[in-house]
């Protein structure tokens, strides 16, 4: 790990004054060797820094910067969760539970409890790719300014099965999988204090735009907040995480399904797959499949076979296909039923 200076921030205006660049720029070949990033708890920055990726020369903490950790919810403006509650914060709130379930559900079953009580939300959003050619030093990928994606022909059992054009990561937040679901929206201030919303959908990057970073953000650019809408009457959800191991391990696949009902019959929908694409990839064959129609096996059945239409395989990864249609179909037949009803699905041995 690289030499740095720390400076502790005590308001936004003192955090955006110091800061110069993003994580995602300190990579590339051309980063500033002055570069300052912001820092909340670090999990993934400090894991990019002792790998010899990123070699920022200044981390502006942001941890401590009053009001960042608030959460606050009413039935006229949703909930507002601000850029440094931890994941474990949204775990534990029973607002979220009950409102937003999908949501708690993605937290809690995200990394480990020690992690948990230290990663915060924004960390959690703008993390970047763990693809393990990304990740390493030695290898100078597409991401990091090569013309080469080694995952194409290499060790891809983890990695993309569709919209991944030439690179062929995928996206590591599973609380935007949900978020995206739930269409929330992402405060963001610049560093002349003015204020973007921008949708969930909208905040992600595909490689094929920019390759060089995963979302919007610019340098001194700050998430202070995440808005999620107040759901409408009769609006239900539901997440699955599917991963080699219970916790303390990457999704190899995931789902989250925001449905509003009218009996058993599915209104408007919203399904969106995590560990599918580089981006949180909405499924609209799928939300086409179950809107204006009853909620069962067969319509279940129907939108994991739809989802999975576009998907287009690598050399390793084509388990994929019938994970995804599994994990899906469950999420829906799992929705409004009360939690103490349903079975954990996020157990790797209950995939046949």
């Amino acid at each position: 790990m690289n030499k740095f200076s720390w400076y502790e921030a005590t308001s936004k205006v003192e955090a955006q004054r110091e800061a110069n660049s993003t994580v995602s720029e300190t990579i590339q070949p051309d980063a500033d060797p002055e570069a300052a990033v912001f820092k909340a708890s670090g999990i993934d920055l400090l894991d990019l820094m002792k790998e010899g990726l990123s070699k920022p020369a200044k981390l502006v903490s942001i941890r401590n910067i009053p009001g960042m950790d608030e959460v606050s919810y009413n039935k006229e403006k949703g909930l507002r969760l601000g850029a440094n509650v931890t994941l474990a914060g949204i775990t534990a709130n029973p607002q979220i539970k009950k409102n937003y379930l999908a949501l708690h559900q993605a937290a809690s079953h995200a990394a480990t409890p020690p992690i948990r009580n230290m990663a915060t939300l924004a960390g959690n959003l703008v993390q970047r790719t763990h693809c393990w050619y990304f990740r390493s030093k030695e290898l100078v990928c597409f991401r990091k300014g090569s013309s080469t994606c080694f995952a194409h022909v290499g060790e891809n059992e983890n990695h993309a099965i569709m919209s991944y054009g030439y690179c062929v990561s995928i996206h590591s937040s599973s609380l935007a999988i949900a978020l995206t679901a739930f269409d929330a929206i992402v405060e963001i201030t610049d560093k002349n204090g003015k204020i973007k919303l921008v949708p969930m959908k909208e905040f992600f990057v595909l490689p094929s735009v920019d390759r060089t970073r995963e979302t919007i953000l610019k340098p001194a650019e700050l998430i202070t907040a995440v808005i999620l809408p107040e759901p409408k009457t009769h609006t239900v959800s539901y997440y699955i995480k599917m991963g080699s191991r219970r916790s303390q391990d990457w999704p190899m696949a995931e789902v989250a399904v925001v449905a509003g009902l009218s009996g058993e019959k599915c209104k408007t929908a919203n399904v969106v797959l995590g560990a599918a694409a580089p981006v949180p990839f909405i499924s609209k064959a799928a939300i086409d499949a179950i809107t204006g129609k009853t909620i069962n096996e067969t319509t279940a059945t129907a939108a994991g076979e739809a989802a999975m239409q576009i998907a287009v395989p690598l050399s390793k990864n084509g388990y994929k296909i019938p994970v995804f249609k599994t994990i899906i179909k469950r999420a829906i037949l799992s929705l409004g039923k009360p939690p103490e009803n349903v079975i954990d699905w996020a157990l790797p041995d209950r995939i046949h």
